[in-house]
């Protein structure tokens, strides 16, 4: 016979399969369709979270490095290769930190601020109606309520703390 505990931790654990595949796949999703709803602005996905991260009241002097892939809870490897195809196509800039010299400051052009506000927003608050469809106000305060919730666990599941260093 099945002790009801062992069913419940499996169950769980079945539920937990779920939830995380379907995260994956609406993640992997939203590289695909995001990229595809502003590609005609020259921006993917991750280009559009950096505008969006540099376009803050809180980054208007801009953001180093460090910070930005802080932000974006992404490598400062990856990047990397971003800021330079970014400062490549006129999007953002970057030079040292004025504060602090072994820094980079990185900034959004007057360039990639226009790409921003007129092109791209309009074309992701459309893309955002779309994905949306069918949910209530409701429905969206509880997915980010419980987003959120998960994030936090998995940062204290984030051992990989880089040791701040040069170059931010």
């Amino acid at each position: 016979m099945v002790n009801p505990s062992e069913l419940s931790t499996s169950a769980r654990a079945d539920l937990a399969n779920r939830v995380f595949f379907r995260l994956y796949q609406c993640a992997n999703m939203l590289h695909k369709t995001g990229t595809r709803a502003v590609e005609a602005e020259g921006l993917t996905t991750q280009q559009w979270a950096v505008l969006g991260a540099l376009s803050r009241p809180d980054a208007e002097g801009g953001m180093s490095v460090g910070d930005l892939a802080r932000y974006l809870m992404v490598s400062r490897q990856n990047l990397s290769g971003l800021i330079s195809r970014m400062e490549s196509a006129g999007h953002i800039g970057s030079a040292p930190d004025g504060r602090d010299r072994r820094s980079r400051l990185v900034t959004m052009t007057d360039s990639g601020r226009d790409v921003w506000t007129r092109l791209a927003q309009p074309k992701i608050h459309d893309y955002y109606e779309q994905a949306l469809d069918g949910f209530s106000s409701n429905d969206l305060t509880h997915t980010l309520h419980y987003l959120l919730k998960l994030l936090e666990n998995m940062k204290r599941l984030d051992n990989d703390k880089e040791p701040a260093s040069a170059g931010d």
